[in-house]
């Protein structure tokens, strides 16, 4: 399995990116990978679910309109399998066949399944790339529809003609858990504009912790608060936290933070700019219990902020040179010690790692190279089919 390749420059495209929700790093990760394509001459179109909506991801949507000569097409969608999945691949279907896409570009479990569903019928010369961003590889072995997920992936995967895996960790368990593929396969990490590894200030910050993400429980945000009353209770007194975003857990986390003694130490905010938020915090934690790459850890190791994580997904990918320092997830103890040595180090040890970290994210997380790796998928993903025509 390759890793990213540079400086591709081939014929204009047409890419329709199919995804499913229009929030997070996998909806970033779209929107700046369609307008830096489009930049570079490609006609680029998305087409996602029509349900699921916020300020953000309208401005967002708004922004990227204007460059998208096939459009934005919306239509109702499900996280899981349902009867809206056949209305959802009919309107596939029939954009396509208006405006013929040389590439159909899968994101996410449910937009990789339309994207190579639809292909052998309605688009049978188009390129069929696929990005997990971990979706159905997000449930493991014990999980009830492990086995059914990874059954239709085995299946999808005969109808891909790339796959380009966002991390290792999700390459590894694509390998793992549904085989080798004979189908081309590189690793293409999330990308950043320069403009995001200007440092942030928090000289001035007013709490010590911040948490930024889903409010869900497998964010680990409650190991994250027993952390806290287990440092208050080996110091006197818990560290400040901001904990910033929305879920569906964002009220059970209230209430454990109650039970556990620290309604006064942390603050629940929703969403918002992630650089405006990392100034008012001195150290990020990102708890998590599954991950894929996550864009919220790459801007602020970019931005200069230190970090206590788990090892999880594509994290290690991000953290690489301190890699050294993350810690299992669920482990509380070790957890409350990262923060306590994070709290506690010399600065000047700090402000090494964070640098050396930065340089690493710099040469190696750029938008321009993502790009660049994604467009030579497409073509690796182009050969092979003219290769191996009879087997599609």
């Amino acid at each position: 399995m390759s890793d990213m390749e540079t400086h591709v420059a081939y014929g204009p495209l047409r890419i329709l990116h199919v995804f499913r929700a229009p929030i997070g790093g996998l909806f970033r990760h779209v929107i700046d990978l369609a307008c830096e394509q489009a930049a570079r001459g490609h006609a680029v179109g998305l087409f996602f679910d029509s349900s699921q909506t916020n300020a953000r991801t309208d401005a967002m949507i708004e922004r990227a309109r204007p460059a998208l000569e096939l459009g934005i097409t919306r239509v109702a969608m499900t996280r899981n399998p349902s009867a809206r999945d056949l209305a959802a691949l009919r309107a596939l279907a029939r954009l396509q066949r208006d405006i013929g896409a040389s590439v159909l570009h899968g994101h996410g479990s449910k937009g990789g399944l339309y994207a190579r569903a639809l292909a052998r019928r309605h688009a049978p010369d188009a390129v069929r790339a696929y990005t997990p961003h971990g979706g159905s590889f997000h449930f493991g072995p014990g999980n009830p529809r492990h086995h059914l997920y990874m059954a239709a992936e085995r299946w999808m995967a005969r109808r891909t003609d790339v796959f380009l895996f966002e991390s290792r960790h999700v390459a590894s368990r694509f390998d793992h858990y549904v085989g080798a593929t004979d189908r081309p396969a590189m690793i293409v990490h999330n990308g950043l504009y320069p403009a995001e590894f200007e440092p942030v200030d928090n000289a001035d910050a007013a709490f010590d912790l911040i948490f930024i993400g889903e409010m869900l429980l497998a964010k680990g945000v409650d190991t994250l608060l027993q952390a806290m009353r287990l440092i208050r209770q080996k110091r006197g007194s818990a560290p400040r936290l901001l904990a910033v975003g929305s879920g569906p857990d964002r009220v059970l986390l209230m209430q454990r933070a109650s039970e556990y003694g620290l309604i006064e130490d942390v603050t629940f905010e929703d969403a918002q700019p992630i650089r405006d938020v990392l100034a008012r915090a001195r150290i990020m934690v990102m708890p998590s219990h599954a991950e894929s790459l996550p864009y919220v850890v790459l801007e602020a190791a970019a931005a200069g902020m230190p970090i206590v994580s788990t090892n999880v997904g594509g994290i290690p990918d991000i953290l690489a040179p301190c890699v050294d320092t993350l810690v299992e997830p669920g482990d509380v103890g070790a957890l409350a010690q990262a923060i306590l040595r994070q709290l506690t180090e010399d600065a000047a040890a700090t402000h090494s790692r964070i640098e050396q970290t930065r340089a690493f994210l710099e040469t190696n997380f750029s938008v321009a190279s993502m790009t660049d790796a994604v467009l030579a998928g497409y073509q690796k993903g182009a050969e092979r089919r003219a290769a191996a025509v009879p087997s599609r």
